[in-house]
């Protein structure tokens, strides 16, 4: 029969020290991840709108560029869960038009609102998620516009209370 035996202090303060290390490093990593991984939805859907907006405004007149405005979808902010939507809730003339929608659970709320005047055109997406259940929103929005004899223009992102 062997006999066991057991850790001397200093292979056990060296252990110690090793276990530590990797949680210093990994620990700031996974949280860094993770807060990056809730930004990446409203982002992508935000650029996706966009994308899709601008390639129908250089093929449509300035007055037709953009969609129709279309409330929240889903109504209610998701707070603090991903939330599965209804059947049909991304069928609005407008999602489609954008071929944006959800099919899996997500935790954003989306907004697209377009003004026409004149000869020019304008539109902003907005996205807002309400991620730990406190109340508070993070929102993240995209504006473009379109002007006769322009090509369309895409503003940068803009985020307020991004993990709130």
């Amino acid at each position: 029969m062997r006999e066991v035996r057991s850790l001397s202090l200093l292979e056990g303060a060296v252990g110690f020290a090793v276990v530590g290390s990797v949680l210093a490093v990994g620990v700031p990593a996974f949280l860094r991840d993770l807060h990056a991984s809730r930004l990446v939805e409203p982002m992508a859907g935000l650029e996706r709108i966009a994308a899709a907006a601008a390639a129908r405004a250089a093929h449509e007149p300035v007055a037709s560029a953009y969609p129709p405005s279309v409330g929240l979808t889903p109504a209610v902010v998701p707070s603090g869960a991903a939330v599965r939507d209804a059947p049909g809730s991304w069928e609005h003339p407008t999602w489609v038009a954008l071929d944006f929608g959800f099919s899996t659970p997500h935790r954003y709320s989306f907004e697209f609102e377009s003004e026409r005047r004149g000869k020019r055109s304008r539109y902003r997406a907005t996205a807002r998620g309400d991620l730990d259940g406190d109340g508070q929103l993070s929102e993240f929005s995209v504006q473009g516009e379109v002007s006769e004899g322009r090509s369309p223009v895409t503003y940068p992102l803009e985020m307020h209370r991004e993990i709130e």
